[in-house]
């Protein structure tokens, strides 16, 4: 009897299981209520609060625009996450337009309705995640959800207690927050929409970019955007484009005004080979003067910048915060850039240091070794592939390295290293606790000739030693494995314990 009872049961479990979940009473009400548009528009001057999310879903899935259109202005929440619910898919051109136009009814009213508590519209994709999905009912949560979120350090706005009435509003702007990313390419009919929309705002909407992206797009274009943007509220600026020296000046003004800017990557400016000393320096001089107002940077990504040599301490005085993240690839640097380097730069946050592409063959090793030594209480992943660094170079700087106790990953691949300093190192890095991948190049023991062809046999065997002598001081879980590039076709041959080969070693 208890054997029948117990199948039933689970059986009768696993049905209930199975079945989908009915649909709740607060969306049924929502969907009657949608399916009639101006009883819809006129409920909202009354509709609790808590059921304007429910029914916004709704309307947005219905592609209702004109409830939309209404649910904008009556929106009773500081903010509306959009961006969030249109993650999914691209927004619907008509339903994004109804939004905005939304927004653009209530602008223009005066004075504004009784219920008005909209200040930011959030057009993010990654924001807000789950203020959509996952919605409680309960208003602490509701609340926390839905605080506007400064893009720090934007202008204080006074927060609006949503349970309250308040003071008359007055005539505040609205923030509309958006991603961009600039490209050529197919024509963004949101962001022109958005755009038109911010010129006949009369400055009572305010357009703020946490994080801008620009590609290869003619410099005309940017300026046209970046005008309608409040550059103050960047804080995170990526410049993928291939400029020329002259194309950066250019920028350059619109740079200095994003003092608030804590992560920029810049990449690929070269100099024209038209272009005279003298307009170069004059470019250069365009640029750090606006560069110098940057004072809060936190991560500093340069990448093939062609005027970096000489000038690394003039690039980098406007630092006045402590970095976290150093980047500096693919560039020229003298020794006294990198003196400059280890002596001024304030390491006292330094998480991340990326030389990789240096050329460091000719430089004394004393530098990169103090660099390394004063951050290495706080240095996480250091990287410095492709740097031509020699033997004794790379044993000059491994005191240092021994003391970076929170170095979790350290690459090196692409300089000339020996067998026996690997194993000089490994003695030096067991000790560190954290240090848990190692990628190091394919010592010049196991290469058969100058041309740079690797013997997998012999590097098989050495890389066997090293994870042998790994296992013997007490590290086995320390992950070393090596890559280095082919001669043939640049691409990397991986050892860990089996080698991934490029095409060049496959068999025909």
């Amino acid at each position: 009897v208890d054997r029948r009872h117990l199948q039933d049961s689970f059986q009768s479990r696993f049905i209930r299981m199975s079945l989908p979940a009915p649909p709740r009473l607060v969306d049924l009400a929502g969907q009657s209520l949608l399916k009639d548009q101006a009883l819809a528009i006129a409920a909202l001057e009354v509709l609790p609060m808590e059921l304007f999310p429910p029914l916004f879903t709704a309307a947005f899935a219905g592609m209702y625009s004109e409830t939309l259109k209404a649910m904008v202005q009556a929106w009773p929440f500081a903010c509306l996450p959009l961006g969030a619910l249109m993650k999914e898919q691209q927004p619907h051109q008509e339903i994004f337009q109804a939004a905005l136009d939304g927004l653009d009814v209530l602008l223009a009213q005066e004075p504004r309705p009784r219920r008005w508590k909209l200040q930011v519209l959030d057009l993010r994709k990654n924001a807000h995640q789950d203020f959509w999905t996952v919605w409680s009912g309960t208003r602490a949560s509701i609340y926390s959800l839905l605080e506007p979120e400064v893009a720090q350090p934007v202008k204080k706005r006074q927060k609006v207690d949503s349970c309250r009435p308040g003071p008359k509003q007055t005539l505040a702007p609205v923030e509309v927050l958006i991603d961009l990313c600039l490209k050529e390419g197919t024509p963004d009919e949101s962001l022109a929409y958005l755009i038109r929309k911010v010129k006949q705002g009369k400055g009572l909407l305010h357009l703020c970019c946490k994080k801008l992206k620009i590609f290869a797009m003619p410099m005309q274009n940017i300026k046209k955007i970046l005008k309608m943007v409040q550059l103050d509220s960047i804080q995170d600026l990526e410049v993928n484009c291939t400029w020329k020296l002259s194309t950066l000046g250019k920028f350059a003004p619109h740079l200095g005004q994003m003092g608030n800017l804590r992560r920029l990557l810049l990449s690929h400016i070269h100099m024209s080979a038209h272009s005279t000393p003298t307009k170069e320096e004059q470019c250069v001089s365009q640029f750090i003067s606006q560069f110098l107002r940057l004072h809060y940077l936190e991560e500093l990504y340069l990448d093939s910048i062609s005027f970096l040599k000489d000038r690394l301490d003039q690039v980098l005085s406007c630092l006045k915060t402590p970095l976290e993240t150093l980047s500096i690839t693919n560039c020229l640097l003298s020794e006294s850039d990198l003196t400059h380097l280890s002596q001024h730069l304030n390491v006292s946050q330094l998480k991340d240091l990326d030389l990789s592409g240096v050329n460091l063959t000719c430089m004394s090793a004393g530098p990169l070794q103090v660099l390394i030594e004063r951050a290495s209480a706080t240095l996480q992943d250091l990287d410095l592939d492709e740097c031509g660094i020699m033997d004794s170079q790379f044993s000059a700087i491994l005191p240092a390295l021994s003391h970076c106790s929170q170095l979790m990953t350290f690459s090196f691949c692409g300089n000339p290293i020996s067998m026996a300093v690997l194993e000089d190192l490994l003695h030096h890095t067991v000790g560190l606790s954290k240090l848990s991948h190692v990628l190091y190049p394919a010592p010049l023991e196991s290469y058969e000739d100058v041309r740079g062809t690797l013997h997998l046999g012999r590097l098989a065997h050495l890389h066997a030693r090293l994870k042998q002598m790994l296992q013997e001081l007490g590290r086995p879980g320390m992950v070393w494995f090596s890559a280095n590039p082919c001669p043939h076709c640049g691409d990397r041959t991986f050892y860990d314990p089996e080698p991934i080969l490029c095409p060049c070693y496959m068999p025909v």
